[in-house]
């Protein structure tokens, strides 16, 4: 792939980041009920994060390693969150994501979600793709099975020190 392509739904636009949505990243994701639903998100998010974040996107998705879209509303281009695909390789890729909290509730993340994981797994031609929640995160495990996943088990993971029980879950091309 060149260029990023730019992924539409029936009511989001998928684009790349720019360094000038930091200041709407770092407000929705600075939230604590968005970090506290995921393993990656620090809290406080502090000034810089978002920018450093954003900086990394152009290069991974270059080399192939990471694709990183900004969700945003099409008719308004209000930024609402994020959704990516990482870990990518042969053998397949991990879908991440996160919504703002005005925007839960509303589908939005399923949509998004669903959107990135065809691409994936028709454009990239992905074998499959996997995702990982929280437990206590069930508006995630429903996403991933609005989006046609299948639990497979539960794992343990060592996130920053500490031991952490995660739902695992794939779909397969």
């Amino acid at each position: 792939m060149e260029a990023q392509p730019i992924l539409k739904t029936s009511r989001l636009t998928l684009r790349p980041f720019s360094l000038s949505d930091a200041p709407r990243v770092k407000e929705l994701a600075g939230d604590p009920r968005v970090s506290e639903m995921t393993i990656n998100i620090p809290h406080p998010y502090e000034d810089g994060m978002a920018e450093e974040w954003i900086s990394s996107h152009a290069k991974l998705f270059a080399s192939g390693e990471r694709i990183v879209y900004a969700v945003t509303m099409t008719d308004t281009e209000e930024l609402i969150g994020t959704v990516s695909l990482t870990e990518l390789t042969e053998t397949g890729g991990n879908l991440g994501y996160w919504i703002g909290v005005p925007y839960w509730g509303y589908g939005y993340c399923t949509e998004a979600a669903g959107a990135l994981v065809d691409f994936g797994l028709t454009e990239i031609g992905l074998p499959l793709v996997y995702a990982r929640h929280l437990p206590e995160n069930h508006a995630s495990g429903r996403v991933m099975i609005k989006n046609g996943f299948n639990h497979v088990r539960t794992v343990s993971m060592d996130i920053q020190g500490e031991t952490r029980l995660m739902e695992h879950y794939e779909r397969i091309a």
